[in-house]
């Protein structure tokens, strides 16, 4: 409120304006409580992830804007209750340096009634809109506000008589909330007496405090339907959203659909470098491996199916062809059975270390002195024959190997070797590092294979079309294969038809120490 240079209002001597009996102020109404929209439960299992996704967007969307929008009223209270203080306090300011001038500026004299200062100060006061004055004398309404004031206090019983008492048992200035059924009032009374008066006269102020806070509520409702709006804008749009991204995983659940054990030839199309875009390419790598597997599987029952068949055929025609009453003919067929049994034992050995292999733990590294196994592999191998064998190279080295799986392969090698090579000819074995590899090898003057079959003998069941049919289960080079691999290492061939074969174990590592000696070739009968 101000203090205009125009006076306007009621008092003794001049138009006064009566008090009005107590009754219902027209402008009292019933405060505005501010809505906001409760925020998003995430939805319960079950329900889709583009659901999900949506419920958890809708959720912290409108939790954002409930929190947003609680701060900032509960800032804006507090800045409207400061203001109204403020307000009261400018006034009782103005009014205190009114009476400490002591002076009534129309008779040039002191006051001699306090309610003549009372009256004075209502003249020059211009109430702000939701503010109303009285003048109170003993308790009693003596002064209001203009008419064109619109809070009419005196018009609220409940505040009048709530004041009465207190204006005029107090000579300090009060500041105080006081609440009737009408409305709120956040009111100040300054006490006013003077030595040359006994009357208790009492200036009053007070905001409708309801009113200046409906005003907010009506800003924060217009808030809550603009963020309604906004959820539901955030909604549509996360909800296309979420389902454009989430198209290549709805692509990868129908695939999966569609795939069966007779079927893997379903892909899922892949565009884009993006996380989807790797989860699709993850799921085909993971198909490929998968239509693999099982065709690897299919082609494993295929081919033991094929070599079971011989020594199961074999047996059962002499079986039904054998005459029991003849004890040399039985000892023979029994001789055949114990053979074929034989065979076939051989071949599920090889099929168990096969399945082996591609476990983990199938290989246990040690630090293997390379030398010493090329002399150990060397002394077993001249069981194999009578062959001249030699030693090309030997490493003197530690490297980390499995002794056992390692000996194995390398004697299959060496077997192979004695298998496809004439009685007296040359088979050496070597070792030897070139740089950060490990190699060992086989090397014969045997048949040699042919170029076509070079790049399929390491298949299982794969013999050499040489027209030879050498003894065995068709698994030797693919156990070496598997071996090899177990220790992050290939096998190499280099062969020639009437020229010998070369196998060569690389693999790849460090080894333990750093000495790699090598002997010139050697013979040893």
């Amino acid at each position: 409120m101000r203090l205009p240079r125009t006076c306007c209002g009621t008092g003794p001597g001049t138009t006064a304006t009566p008090a009005v009996p107590a009754g219902v102020p027209a402008a009292a109404q019933a405060g505005v409580t501010p809505a906001f929209p409760a925020a998003v439960h995430s939805p319960p299992g079950g329900l889709s992830v583009r659901v999900r996704i949506l419920a958890a967007v809708l959720a912290l969307s409108a939790l954002g804007l409930l929190v947003a929008g609680s701060v900032a009223f509960a800032l804006q209270r507090a800045h409207i209750v400061q203001r109204i203080d403020d307000s009261l306090q400018r006034s009782v300011t103005e009014f205190k340096t009114l009476a400490e001038t002591g002076i009534d500026p129309e008779t040039g004299e002191p006051f001699t009634q306090a309610s003549r200062l009372v009256f004075l100060a209502m003249q020059r006061t211009l109430p702000a809109a939701n503010e109303g004055m009285l003048g109170l004398v003993d308790g009693q309404v003596t002064y209001t506000a203009s008419p064109s004031v619109q809070l009419r206090l005196e018009q609220d019983a409940e505040l009048v008589a709530r004041l009465g008492p207190q204006a005029g048992g107090s000579d300090r200035v009060m500041l105080a909330t006081v609440r009737t059924p009408l409305t709120a009032y956040r009111v100040v009374t300054v006490p006013v007496q003077l030595s040359s008066d006994p009357a208790q006269s009492t200036f009053v102020l007070a905001y409708d405090y309801d009113a200046e806070l409906r005003q907010l509520g009506d800003i924060f409702l217009t808030y809550a339907l603009i963020g309604f709006g906004s959820l539901v804008l955030v909604g549509g749009v996360g909800w296309l959203l979420a389902g454009r991204l989430l198209a290549p995983v709805r692509l990868v659940r129908e695939t999966a659909q569609q795939i069966t054990d007779a079927d893997l030839t379903q892909r899922i199309p892949v565009s884009g470098n993006d996380d989807i875009s790797a989860l699709s390419r993850t799921f085909n790598d993971m198909l490929d491996r998968l239509d693999g597997s099982m065709t690897a599987q299919r082609q494993l029952l295929d081919d033991v199916g094929h070599e079971l068949r011989t020594p199961i055929t074999i047996l059962q025609g002499h079986l039904e062809l054998q005459d029991s009453h003849d004890p040399a003919e039985v000892e023979s067929v029994r001789g055949i059975a114990l053979d074929e049994l034989d065979r076939m034992r051989l071949l599920v050995d090889d099929l168990v270390l096969l399945a082996k292999a591609e476990r983990p733990g199938f290989v246990s590294l040690a630090g293997v002195e390379v030398g010493q196994l090329t002399d150990d592999v060397l002394d077993k191998a001249r069981a194999l024959g009578q062959r001249r064998w030699m030693v090309d190279a030997r490493a003197e080295i530690r490297w980390p190997l499995d002794s056992r799986r390692i000996t194995q392969a390398w004697l299959q090698l060496v077997a192979n070797a004695a298998k496809f090579s004439e009685p007296g000819s040359t088979v050496a074995i070597g070792s030897a590092v070139r740089g950060d590899e490990l190699r060992l090898w086989v090397r014969d003057e045997g048949t040699g294979i042919l170029p076509e079959d070079q790049g399929r003998i390491f298949d299982r069941f794969t013999r050499g079309s040489n027209g030879t049919r050498a003894e065995g289960s068709g698994l030797g080079l693919t156990i070496v294969s598997a071996i090899s691999a177990a220790h992050g290492g290939t096998v190499e061939l280099a062969s020639a038809p009437g020229a010998g074969s070369t196998f060569t174990i690389v693999i790849t590592g460090r080894p333990e120490a750093a000495a790699d000696k090598e002997l010139t070739a050697w013979a040893r009968f």
